[in-house]
This record gives structure tokens, sequence and C-alpha cells, in this order.
């Protein structure tokens, strides 16, 4: 008896297995579509050979009934340049799955570009097919490629660097002694995360108005185009010389240009001249008892500093926009922060003289109630010598400019009317206080703006890098 029972209920499971299997319904519907959560995947430039980004796409099943597909593959089978994971399984193809109704499934695609030895982009094309009741949907795959010039760690002699493809720099490169690199106009370098240029000798990157040298970071998705911290910046060190920046975009670095302590304050240093240094996590110039001759130059919205000039040294910047609307979270410091002397191991001070800091036709603004800090040493004896002329700065309540020795001319606490700052727009709006402001002296010394225009046509030189046009 014990034995028919136990039989009868192997019997009843067995058939409530069986029916429930029998009852397992999926839509076979030649009407039936998957919704995706975009109908083409778009890849921005990437660099040949060296990958992309990932995207995402979402498969979905509408419907109130599980569907069942046959295969999702890429077009183009093992051959594509394209990489697929089907909800954590990677390969090129994947068959047999249910998608349970109302479910989705997640596709991550990558791509690599294969080098073609051309200078131009190219197109690589594929496309995802599903295939499911007796039916076929697709879906695009298209990426941009550029082909590059590889520089992996590398030590750099006498060079000279051209604009037929961009150069992608891994693992940082030095500029070695005694060695010059020549970067001609419209030559681009991309640097990969924590990579850095290091110069012990010279870096001339002569670019122009219309064909400038940049320098930025590898992602060249829309969404990194003003993304601070990409790469680790420039790096003068101690003995480089004659360095000159000439028309150059540095962007989205953490320091964008450090220019380290040179015993010889004869020269500069660093030319900086028709630039723009934007978006640093930490600082846009930072100097270090250098030497600096600065001119139509941009340099805006970093994280700390857009211009520390510290240990002393010897400065001029002119006709210089430094504009600090920082976003990406709370600044506490100031644009710009000079001081003339350091804390040794010892906690000792070490004066270093701050010969000259000269700010002409210059504007020094920001989002910040002070944006300039002058940071004399503790025992108030070293030499501190700075100057604003013809200037519109902004600081706080307490902060004196009743000096002649240090302000002359200025303006102070004046919104200079930028067009559009917080999206990187600092020309000036046509009731700027900032327009014919300027000394003709300096505006002659320098006549053409950052954009080629004529800065002194009516002896009026307006502040900063950016002559205000009006339209005819």
């Amino acid at each position: 008896m014990n034995k028919l029972i136990k039989y009868s209920i192997i019997v009843l499971i067995s058939m409530y297995f069986l029916s429930s299997c029998e009852k397992e319904d999926f839509n076979s519907s030649v009407t039936a579509n998957l919704e995706f959560s975009q109908d083409t995947i778009l890849f921005d430039t990437i660099f040949t050979s060296i990958g992309s980004a990932t995207q995402r796409l979402t498969v979905k099943n509408p419907y109130n009934k599980n569907l069942k597909i046959s295969s999702i593959y890429l077009a183009g089978g093992e051959n594509s340049q394209y990489r697929l994971n089907i909800d954590g399984y990677p390969g090129t193809r994947l068959d047999n799955i249910e998608l349970r109704e109302k479910d989705s499934l997640y596709i991550f695609v990558e791509v690599t570009i294969d080098p073609n030895n051309s200078s131009l982009p190219l197109v690589v094309k594929d496309s995802i097919i599903f295939s499911f009741n007796d039916k076929m949907q697709d879906l695009d795959l298209i990426a941009w490629g550029q082909d590059v010039n590889i520089i992996n760690g590398e030590i750099i002699g006498t060079e000279t660097w051209n604009n037929n493809k961009p150069y992608l720099i891994y693992n940082s490169m030095l500029v070695d002694t005694n060695s010059t690199l020549t970067i001609e106009q419209g030559a681009i370098l991309h640097f990969h995360k924590n990579s850095r240029l290091y110069v012990a000798g010279t870096i001339v990157a002569n670019g122009t108005f219309e064909s400038p040298v940049i320098f930025q970071g590898d992602r060249l998705e829309y969404d990194y185009d003003d993304i601070p911290g990409q790469w680790d910046g420039i790096w003068l060190m101690a003995g480089s010389k004659d360095n000159i920046f000439n028309f150059t975009e540095i962007k989205n670095a953490i320091i964008g240009i450090q220019v380290d302590t040179l015993a010889n304050l004869s020269k500069p240093t660093l030319q900086l001249s028709n630039s723009k240094v934007e978006n640093m996590t930490s600082t846009g110039i930072y100097a270090q008892g250098s030497t600096i001759l600065a001119y139509n130059n941009l340099i805006s919205n970093c994280g700390q500093y857009a211009v520390a000039l510290t240990i002393g040294g010897s400065y001029e910047f002119y006709h210089c926009t430094i504009g600090n609307y920082w976003g990406f979270s709370t600044r506490t410091t100031p644009s710009l922060i000079m001081n003339n002397y350091y804390i040794d191991v010892n906690n000792r001070v070490q004066l270093r003289p701050l010969t000259k800091a000269l700010f002409g036709n210059c504007i020094i603004y920001g989002n910040k109630e002070s944006e300039i800090y002058i940071d004399k040493d503790p025992n108030d004896e070293g030499v501190l010598n700075y100057k604003f002329d013809h200037s519109l700065i902004k600081v706080d309540s307490d902060f004196s400019t009743s000096d002649p020795e240090n302000f002359q001319n200025i303006i102070v606490n004046k919104d200079p009317e930028f067009k559009d700052p917080f999206n990187g727009d600092f020309e000036l709006d046509t009731l700027s206080i900032a327009k014919d402001f300027g000394s003709l002296e300096y505006g002659s010394m320098f006549p053409y703006d950052i954009n080629m225009e004529n800065r002194i046509v009516d002896n009026k030189p307006d502040l900063g890098a950016f002559e205000r046009i009006e339209n005819q």
C-alpha cells in the first residue's frame, strides 16, 4: 500500500511538471517587435588600436508573453571589429535566449579600429541582428576612428611633430635635456589618464589662430568635452628653458602648465601667448620661482587656483583674462595667489624674492568673494613686488587697493559682464565696464587680441584677452 501511494505521488508530480512545460507559452507573432533603448549606437572619434568606451543597449520585451529569441549576433561575425557582452556572455553570438514578459536584457558594445595609416577619419559600421519568430530586427553600429602616432613612456630628443596625425601619449613622455620638441600648427596631442608631458629641455608649440596646437585627454565623447582631470598636465622641469606656447589650447588636465624653479631669472622660462588654459582640477598656471611672459591668454575654470605664482620669481601678464567660475565642486581658493617664501623640512621660512608680478590691462574675476590673495612671508622681510595697472580685479572688503605702488587705474569689484562665463564664453558684452579702459601703452605692445582683432584701432583697448567688436 505504501509503495502504491509513493508511486501515485511520483506520477502526479511528473504530470504537474509536464503540464507546466506544455503551458509554457511564447509570443510567436511575426508582428512582434523588440524595443531598443536607442535605434543606433554611435561612437565618437576613437583611436585606432586602442579601443573605445563601452556603450550599453537595453533590449525589452514589451508584451505580456515570453519571447524566444533564436539568436543575437553581429552581422560581421568573427571578423567584426565590434565586441558584444549579452547579459554577461561575451562573444559575437548568443543563441536561444528566453526574454520573459515585460523583461529586459542588456548588451554592452565595444569597438577596436585597426590602423589604416591614414590621417583622415574612417567609419566602421556593423549591426546587431536579432532573429526570432522567423523574422529579424537589426540595430546599426557606427564608429568614427582616427589613426594616431602612439608615444608610450618615451624620451624624446630634438624632433618636429606635424599635424598629419594626432599624437596619443601613454604612460607620459619626456623631452630630454638639451633637446627641443617643436610642435607645428594644427597638431593635436591626446594624453591618456595619469599621463604627463615632462620637459627637461625645450618645447615650442607654435600654433596659429586658424590652426592652434591642442593638448587634451583621450576621451573624445561629447560628454567629456569639458571634464577636468582627464590627464596630468605639462611640467616644465627645473633647467627647462625658452619654452613657447603660442596659439595653444590646454584643457581638462589636473595642472595646465607647471613651471619649475629656475636659478637664472634673466629671460622667461615660459612665453605663453594667444592661448587658452581651461578646466583644470587643480591649477591653470603653477609657477615656482620661475619667469613667465604671458599675453592674450584666457585662463579659466580651475578647481583651486587659475594662476599660482609661488616661491618668488618674475612675471608679466598683459591682456589676460583670468576668469574662474568653477562649478564641479566648492572652490575655497582664489583665482590668483602670489607669495615670496616657502617652509622647508625643518619648518623654517625660506625667502624667495618676487621681483616682479605685473598685470597690465588684465581681468581677474570669478564667482568667489575675493579672487586675489597676496601671501607675504610671515616675518614681512622678503621682496614682494607686484602691480595691477589698468586692470579689473575682484577682492574682498578688507583688501586695500590704496597703495599706488601696487594699484594704478584699476576697477574694483565691478562685474566685467562676460557673455556666458559658466559656459566658457569670456568675451565682453556690449555694456561691459572693461571696454575701452585699457592702457594704450600696453595695447600697443600687443595690438591684436586672441581672436586677431585689432584692439588699438580706436586707441582705446579693452581689458582682457578679448577686444569687443561692435557690429556695424
